[in-house]
């Protein structure tokens, strides 16, 4: 047995060599020693680290590899087949308008030896200049992708080759989903092609406006010749133009990423300072997408939709390439009659530099029934040229300024008994406002709604200084829907000085923004974003688009407010058509006010064009539609009617009002505006005697504009804007001329207006 003890001795219990003294825990377990700790830290941390390896790297890893097999890289021969599809337009009654087909529908895909390198060079530089070097992606990139997903931010560091599977693919949302596919993709074209098969592919595909989807198409659409034949100033262009296809015809913007491609050229060593030094920007052809194709819809039309669909995520780059099919506002019979009336209204005219557009605007849903902005395509020096759109230009108002000035005075509680001295020749801080004549001229007790009758400029320039101010006016012209460019629209209304009270000096409105102000008055003060396109529906048949139907009460925020301040403006305006000479179709009620700017002479003009005018406005409604209609030069051009007489509100604008609205409610059924309460409870004086005395004077019968107004009524209209203007131009010297007969229209002509 005495191998017993030896064997109890070999299994008892030994302490850790080196450690003594080893106290339990509370629990009964054994501490560790500082160097037990030290191991199992490294140890959690190396299980960490695996864990790590694996999560970010070895699984990643083998997701992209299974990705890469499974993913499939789009050959620019099925890309194309997807862009470039004309879009389908109907108008709002589901009729066919015409297709928009892109100038770059009918493009052959370039190789690479028919692409120049300067071109390819250019784009390198501008969009990706470590193309030769990189595997389809750039980790930079990546991980500002990542770091925007988790900020909420947008933008990343695309390489070419993930801009072209992001074209390729129609997919451009900002996960990391896509971005991990589109990385895949990239990767294995870098893996499949060579590089300058992914240049080739890329240009061949990549969108440079003007509805010109690569760069063959490009090429003629911009500069009308080969792409093997762009210099490198017209290479760099088109490759500055890659980030804003949609801004092309903006020429700061055309200018500035020209600019910065050359820049980058240079810094990639493409071209030499010295080629960069003697560059001359390379102006672009006219705008060749604006020729009005047989069977296609109206230009200026189609341009508000593309401006309009930009904005709800459908840019210029994804127009032409969804198969989209657009149902627009425009009403066939509304789009037909305001062609047929602004036609008619310059036939016979001998004066060349007169243009003319019109606008209707639905007041029930804010949708733009009719846009004619005058020839979408003219000739300049024998060569045909896109047209100007005058519908969507801003012109001086005039007189058909002073609805704002009502609605500011309105809301201030203030009606349209109230008075001012509407005499003549008044003087206010140093300088003269006269009105246009003796029809427009009022007593010096002269209401409001007699004022806006007369076109009284006197009055409206008082109540805008003294009363309303001009910031209010500005408000409610913006409350009744005008879109200013500080807001993002065209129009300009100034308050920097009391111009705006009589449409001049620098407040400038387009046709488009009166239309759709005036329909404000016409719905009863609810205000509707006026819009072209109703539903937009993808190739699937499925709405990509549709347009809001919703409204808001425009002049106050109680909706009874908004109707009663609205109405009260319609019954101020109502008179002025009879007064004008103007007349509503049967059955219909309507509303309205012309306007006149006048002309400021300058040296070298002859002696007539002291007493012309450069723009001419007639802007009216009935309760379901609202018009405008304008007449003017482009710039500060004298106009004249034959004998070099001048032409004001009443003379052409005034009739292709008329026009319109008797060709568009024909057939339809009568209609009245509702009744509101007055504003105001001032004890209204009697009318001026001189208001028979005018209808008296004023010749009846349609003015055709061949004399001063024909008595078409601008008489309020006629020549009230002839002398309006010189009180709404900018004014620093002090006077106190009294007008001669020579200034003074004859009667029957509308100062004001």
């Amino acid at each position: 047995m005495s191998g017993g003890p030896e064997l109890m001795t070999h299994h008892a219990y030994e302490e850790p060599t080196g450690h003594t003294d080893v106290e339990p825990d509370d629990d009964g377990k054994p501490s560790l020693t500082p160097e037990q700790r030290k191991k199992r830290r490294w140890k959690i941390i190396r299980r960490v680290a695996y864990g790590f390896v694996g999560l970010f790297f070895v699984l990643p890893a083998i997701a992209f590899v299974i990705t890469y097999f499974l993913v499939d890289v789009p050959s620019p021969t099925e890309v194309a087949q997807n862009q470039s599809q004309a879009v389908a337009y109907l108008y709002a009654d589901g009729s066919p308008m015409g297709k928009d087909v892109p100038s770059g529908g009918n493009r052959v895909l370039l190789s690479p030896e028919q692409i120049p390198e300067i071109m390819k060079h250019a784009a390198i530089a501008t969009e990706d200049d470590s193309f030769e070097t990189n595997s389809g992606f750039d980790i930079g990139g990546l991980l500002r992708a990542v770091y925007n997903q988790v900020t909420s931010g947008v933008g990343g560091g695309s390489t070419i080759s993930q801009q072209y599977i992001k074209k390729a693919t129609d997919n451009d949302a900002p996960t990391l989903t896509r971005k991990w596919t589109e990385l895949a993709k990239s990767f294995k074209m870098n893996q499949t092609y060579e590089k300058k098969d992914i240049i080739t592919a890329y240009l061949n595909i990549i969108y440079f406006g003007r509805g010109a989807y690569g760069v063959g198409a490009a090429s003629q659409a911009f500069f009308h010749k080969d792409a093997k034949d762009l210099s490198f100033s017209e290479a760099a262009l088109l490759a500055g133009l890659i980030q804003k296809p949609g801004r092309s015809e903006n020429d700061k913007v055309a200018h500035d990423r020209w600019n910065v491609a050359l820049d980058r050229m240079v810094k990639n060593n493409y071209i030499s300072a010295a080629d960069r030094a003697a560059a001359q920007f390379p102006t672009p052809i006219p705008l060749a997408d604006s020729k009005q194709q047989a069977g296609a819809p109206p230009a200026f039309v189609v341009q508000q939709v593309k401006d309009e669909l930009a904005e709800h995520d459908i840019p210029e780059d994804r127009y032409y390439s969804g198969g989209f099919q657009v149902k627009t506002t425009i009403d066939p019979k509304a789009q037909q009659a305001a062609e047929q009336a602004a036609t008619d209204a310059m036939k016979g005219q001998v004066d060349d530099n007169l243009l003319n557009a019109l606008v209707a605007v639905d007041p029930k849903t804010g949708g733009v029934l009719a846009y004619y902005g005058g020839k979408p395509i003219v000739q300049v020096n024998g060569q045909d040229q896109a047209g100007r759109d005058w519908a969507n230009t801003p012109q001086n108002p005039g007189s058909s300024m002073k609805p704002f000035d009502l609605t500011a005075l309105l809301k201030m509680g203030k009606g349209l008994d109230t008075t001012y001295d509407g005499s003549n020749n008044r003087v206010f801080d140093g300088r003269v406002v006269r009105n246009a004549g003796p029809g427009s001229t009022c007593s010096q007790q002269c209401t409001v709604s007699e004022a806006m009758m007369r076109s009284a400029n006197t009055v409206f320039y008082d109540m805008v200084l003294h009363d309303t101010k001009q910031g209010p006016v500005k408000e409610a012209a913006k409350e009744a829907g005008v879109e200013v460019k500080e807001d993002g629209g065209q129009s300009i209304i100034s308050t920097k000085d009391n111009n705006i009270s009589l449409g001049g000096g620098e407040t400038q409105i387009t046709p488009l923004d009166m239309a759709a102000a005036y329909a404000t008055f016409a719905a009863n003060g609810q205000q509707r974003a006026r819009h072209f396109v109703e539903k937009v529906t993808n190739a699937q048949n499925e709405v990509a688009y549709e347009a809001p139907t919703n409204a808001k009460p425009a002049f106050d925020s109680d909706s009874d407010k908004s109707r009663q301040i609205a109405g009260n403006v319609t019954e101020a305006l109502k008179p002025v058509i009879d007064f004008s000479k103007l007349r509503c179709p049967n059955g219909h009620e309507c509303a309205g006010k012309t306007g006149t700017q006048q002309h400021t002479k300058v040296a070298g003009e002859p002696a007539w064009a002291a007493n012309a005018n450069s723009q001419t406005w007639m802007v009216g409604y009935t309760p379901s539609v609202s018009v405008a209609a304008w007449v003017g030069g482009d710039g500060n051009k004298p106009l004249h009617g034959k004998n070099n007489s001048p032409i004001y509100g009443s003379t052409i604008a005034g009739p292709m009002w008329q026009k319109f609205l008797s060709l568009y409610l024909a057939g339809k059924p009568g209609e009245r505006f509702g009744k509101v309460d007055r504003i105001g409870g001032e004890v209204a004086p009697p009318p001026s005697k001189e208001v028979a005395t005018t209808s008296e004077q004023t010749p009846t019968g349609e003015n055709t504009g061949e004399n001063n107004g024909n008595g078409n009524g601008d008489q309020n209209g006629n020549g009230n804007n002839s002398h309006e203007n010189e009180s709404s131009q900018p004014s620093t010297s002090k006077h106190t001329k009294t007008p001669t007969s020579k200034e003074t229209p004859p009667s029957g002509d509308d100062p004001g207006n």
